[in-house]
């Protein structure tokens, strides 16, 4: 059994899921829909997790480039789609390969502010080491961003749920590619004992125009982005 990981005045854990360029860049191979907004409020969440000094545990998809299950293929090992965006990452981090082990050092959560974990699937508790650091890591509630979520976030969520956690999915924080999907994915999650919350009610509001990662014409503020309507965030 694993030491306490997380101090009893940490109350919290961010999980950041799948922030990476294939994902949430324009031209990334699978973009989310609404990426400049996803990615506005996951640049939120980040700055919100350094100045309350909350750990942050980040799953990422990466898969060898013979692997033809995905079709064109996406999350390539060593390609610049497989990479993180950058104001997703902490200076103060620890990175581990999707190996199959379940080898992790001790108190890692109070050596690091941030434990980047590879996998090599949709679901995180199928690699070894994430299903041992999420089951074992003492916090009062984890925090879910990232994409998307009617895969990752929602194989992320119900794995945390079905091994007693408290979850909260910061539902502007969470993009996906099938609004009808993700919709579903939410009512599931809410159903199994999850809260769903906007990034403001942890973070606050901002008044960031930019995204300061993809270089589309709405990103930079070329074009202008439809009023956004209440509950239409996927």
């Amino acid at each position: 059994m694993i030491l306490q990981f997380v101090r009893p005045r940490r109350r919290r854990v961010l999980i950041d899921i799948n922030t990476q360029r294939d994902f949430l860049l324009a031209d990334g191979k699978v973009c989310i829909g609404n990426h400049r907004r996803v990615l506005a409020h996951i640049r939120r969440m980040m700055a919100w997790a350094r100045c309350n000094t909350i750990p942050v545990i980040s799953t990422v998809e990466v898969y060898p480039e013979t692997n033809s299950e995905f079709g064109p293929g996406y999350c390539i090992d060593g390609t610049e789609g497989q990479k993180k965006i950058p104001y997703t990452l902490l200076s103060n981090r620890i990175s581990f390969p999707a190996d199959g082990s379940t080898d992790l050092p001790r108190d890692i959560l109070r050596r690091y502010r941030q434990i980047i974990l590879h996998k090599r699937s949709t679901d995180p508790f199928k690699e070894p080491r994430i299903d041992r650091l999420l089951s074992e890591v003492r916090a009062n509630e984890f925090v879910l961003v990232g994409a998307s979520a009617e895969g990752a976030v929602m194989a992320m969520a119900l794995g945390l749920l079905q091994r007693d956690k408290r979850v909260t999915v910061v539902v502007d924080a969470v993009g996906s590619q099938n609004r009808k999907e993700a919709r579903l994915a939410l009512r599931k999650i809410e159903a199994k004992g999850a809260r769903l919350i906007e990034t403001k009610k942890l973070a606050g509001t901002s008044h960031l125009k930019l995204v300061g990662a993809c270089d589309c014409k709405r990103c930079r503020g070329v074009t202008k982005e439809a009023p956004l309507q209440i509950g239409s965030e996927l």
